[in-house]
């Protein structure tokens, strides 16, 4: 998670961290890991259109960041799609729900870049009736492009605090078509404090937090080096690296300061809201949870287009047992009878933040 430039100016434009100003601008120059987000840059550039749809889809959003999925191309127009067990999250997603979810958004990725290019992209879910193979996608010539693919290089999941501002019932209102918008003040205050107290759940339960700083990339070269998970780079965290102030140790111990100070950040960060997003299903099978997955993607790249940020907040939607009776009261509170709440963001005005990493398409094709 790259912190904000007035973090970043906070530490090292004050001096607590680095002495001197041009040693700090030096520092903050290159501590972006160029080579975790190159492909942003390359999306796109690829002959065989199978490819450049999957290498824009491979930026879709995803849980924790594990990018799960596998293409094994097959003959000269289909695509079969995989997931790939190794990077399972049994702690905090034990029935791998949100990863199915993750799996959907790169499928409906999939879909939009390949209209953008003329092709149409039939998608079958679990063709073999195994949760691992996902999809067999076969590609066919002829579709209208999607106006939504105007979003895709401007796609972020914005993990910063939101302006102190409404969302307007109008640009709420065109956004339903994709999820339920929640704007009323008095059922916000409700979803912002059970969000509050599901993540304070995650991160006080040891294995579902050590699950997290498992996968937490710290600086620049751990990022290029493993480009999933939870990056933690940027020169405001890479400073309190170097000082000695943050490490994987200090991020298990709720005593340190480096505990404390994530707290405070993700508290600023989740009470600074004023709108939600949900998306619900009508039952919870792998169909269901692949569908929500592909609204919840259409829905991130239309608040995109609108101007607004969307965030995922997954934790009060967790299933391991010590969230039952959270997860329980947030199914109550956003779901409607006999429905499942499969997705829960923050929605607001929040600044364009950095490009997540990715791992190159290459490194997530079965047969390169």
């Amino acid at each position: 998670m790259t912190l904000s430039r007035r973090k970043a100016i906070a530490l090292i434009g004050g001096g607590t961290v680095l002495a001197g100003s041009a040693s700090a601008a030096g520092f903050v120059a290159t501590r972006t890991p160029t080579k975790a987000l190159e492909p942003w840059r390359l999306a796109g550039g690829y002959s065989d259109p199978r490819q450049r749809a999957l290498s824009y889809a491979l930026l879709a959003p995803n849980a924790h960041n594990r990018q799960p999925w596998v293409a094994e191309l097959i003959g000269v127009d289909r695509i079969r799609l995989h997931r790939d067990p190794a990077l399972n999250l049994p702690e905090t997603d034990p029935f791998d729900r949100q990863l199915t979810i993750s799996m959907g958004c790169f499928l409906e990725l999939l879909r939009i870049a390949a209209a953008q290019d003329g092709y149409t992209a039939a998608i079958t879910p679990f063709p073999e009736g195994g949760d691992l193979i996902v999809a067999d996608i076969v590609f066919s010539e002829g579709a209208a492009p999607d106006p939504l693919a105007d979003g895709i290089m401007d796609r972020r999941s914005c993990k910063e605090p939101f302006e102190d501002r409404p969302v307007e019932a109008e640009v709420a209102e065109a956004l339903m078509p994709y999820a339920d918008i929640v704007t009323d003040p008095a059922k916000v205050a409700q979803i912002k404090a059970l969000s509050w107290e599901a993540w304070q759940i995650e991160a006080m339960t040891p294995r579902t937090m050590k699950e997290s700083v498992d996968l937490m990339r710290f600086g620049k070269a751990e990022i290029n080096a493993n480009p999933d998970g939870i990056d933690l780079g940027g020169p405001f965290l890479e400073a309190l690296m170097l000082a000695g102030q943050i490490s994987p140790e200090a991020q298990m111990n709720p005593e340190s300061q480096s505990f404390k100070t994530g707290v405070a950040i993700y508290e600023e960060m989740l009470h600074a809201t004023r709108a939600y997003a949900v998306i619900s299903s009508g039952g919870n099978t792998r169909v269901d949870q692949l569908d929500a997955g592909r609204r919840w993607l259409r829905l991130n790249l239309a608040t995109t287009l609108s101007g607004l940020a969307l965030h995922p907040i997954s934790q009060c939607l967790q299933e391991f047992p010590e969230m039952s009776d959270v997860y329980a009261r947030a199914q109550s509170l956003m779901a409607a009878e006999g429905q499942t709440v499969q997705m829960l963001g923050r929605l607001g005005y929040g600044p364009q933040t950095a490009q997540t990493p990715r791992w190159p398409l290459e490194a997530k094709l079965k047969n390169a």
